[in-house]
Parts: structure tokens; sequence; C-alpha cells
């Protein structure tokens, strides 16, 4: 565990390795556990960042709602404080709008983004709203078995590691959930993510309820010279389901970006 106060939070993160660096942001409802099984399968001499975002894992949660503005500065900050540049900023689902917010501001400290089950735009604002209005009468708990359905395939959903994820979810602060949630529905990234000119890989799960393909196959369109990649067995949690596939399609990227 590492711990340090910045943009006026608690974060909590792990440093690990020497060489270029890789930062993994995590998606709504889980924390940095999410890349443990992928790690370990990375190629050698890489630095690997991993932090629990604002209102996630053992990380402050402060009042909601957040804006993204604030998700993506919290980002930003802890890069400075650890004096990163030049990384691969990899997201998944609000992880990666988070990237792509960070990779129009500071490209200094962003070379090539990794964008899996995500968007330039996830959801509407209408739908957003309705889930942080159930979420205020009844808690996480209440979208729990809907959101299991939307990030695992049905055979993984029958075992019992689908239970410890969902006591994840529910154990999330309902300010942090609610709290990113709404920056969520307030964000659009398809006119800055637009411009971006960099090395960009985006990851997709053939049963992901959540981010659909064909929403990061339009969001990877977006960047020239960006490539997609599908892994049919998984939801929106790939690195989970097919940790193996899905850390061969990174090492292959770092490879063909001379990162590592």
């Amino acid at each position: 565990m590492q711990v340090t106060e910045l943009n006026g939070i608690h974060v909590n993160y792990r440093d690990e390795g020497e060489g270029p660096a890789v930062v993994f942001c995590n998606s709504l409802g889980t924390d940095m556990r999410l890349w443990d099984k992928v790690l370990p399968l990375l190629r050698p001499g890489l630095r690997l960042i991993r932090y629990d975002k604002r209102g996630h894992g053992l990380t402050d949660a402060t009042p909601a709602p957040y804006g993204m503005g604030t998700l993506v500065r919290d980002a930003e900050v802890l890069l400075d404080h650890l004096e990163v540049r030049d990384c691969v900023f990899m997201g998944c689902s609000i992880g990666g709008l988070i990237a792509q917010g960070l990779a129009a501001k500071r490209l200094d400290q962003v070379r090539a983004l990794v964008l899996s089950n995500t968007g330039a735009k996830i959801g509407t604002r209408e739908m957003w709203q309705q889930r942080l209005d159930l979420m205020a009468r009844e808690g996480v708990e209440a979208l729990a078995d809907t959101i299991m359905e939307r990030w695992f395939s049905p055979p993984f959903r029958e075992g019992a590691e689908m239970i410890a994820w969902r006591n994840l979810l529910t154990r999330t602060p309902l300010a942090g959930y609610s709290g990113c949630s709404a920056a969520i529905a307030g964000t659009d990234f398809y006119t800055t993510t637009a411009a971006l000119s960099l090395p960009a890989l985006g990851i997709a799960g053939g049963h992901d309820g959540s981010t659909p393909p064909d929403l990061v196959r339009e969001t990877m369109g977006l960047i020239k010279g960006s490539r997609f990649e599908l892994i049919q067995q998984a939801g929106h949690l790939p690195m989970i389901e097919q940790p193996e596939a899905y850390a061969q399609l990174l090492n292959t990227f770092f490879e063909e970006i001379g990162h590592g």
C-alpha cells in the first residue's frame, strides 16, 4: 500500500518495477485489484502503476457529485507526483474516459492509450439519472444483479468468483459510486477524442452489456491510426475473464510501439 495526499484527497496507489511506465485506471465499482491477473503476464522491463480513483478502493470518497475534470486532474496530479512522462495510460470503462481526458490535456504524460470497454460517451444523462435516483433510495445493492449481467458472460456468472466482484461493487462507498456515475453522465468526449493523434488500442468484450463492442469500435474510429480488438468470450471486464488473451493484446501493442 502506498498512500499520498494529492488534489485534496488521500490516494491509494501501487508503483512497481522499473522501465517505461504503464498506468492502469479501473472501472466503476472496482479497485486496483481489477488488474491482478494481467500484471504477472506482461512483458518484463515495465514500470506498472495502479491507483484507486476517487471514491473507490482505499482512496478517499469525497461528497458526490464529481466532475470528469476532477477525475482527470486526480490522475494528472498523481503522475506529476510520480514524475511520470510518456506513459501508456490504460483505462477500463470510466477509466477509459479518464484516459481520453488526460491525453487531451497532457500529451507530455501520455504517449499511447489503451481504451478498454469504454467509449467517448457512455450512456445518456437520463439513464444515469435513473440509476442515481435508485441508488439514493436503495443504495448500490439495488443495481448489483443487473450490473453483474452487464459485466460478465453467462459462464462466468455461474462461478464463485463473480460473488467476490459483486461484493466489491456493493461495498463501494455510495458517494464514490454515485459521484463517478455523475461524472460519466456529464461527459461527451467525441470532439476532444477525435482531435487526438497517438497510438491507441481499443479492447472490447463480446458479451459486454455496459459498453458493447460497437461503441468501443466507434470510439477507436475517432483516433487516427488506432486499432480495435475483440475478445469474444468476455464481458465488460475481459482482464478478469480472459487475462491471458488480454495480456497478449497488451504485450503485442507494447512491442509495436516500442514500449519496454
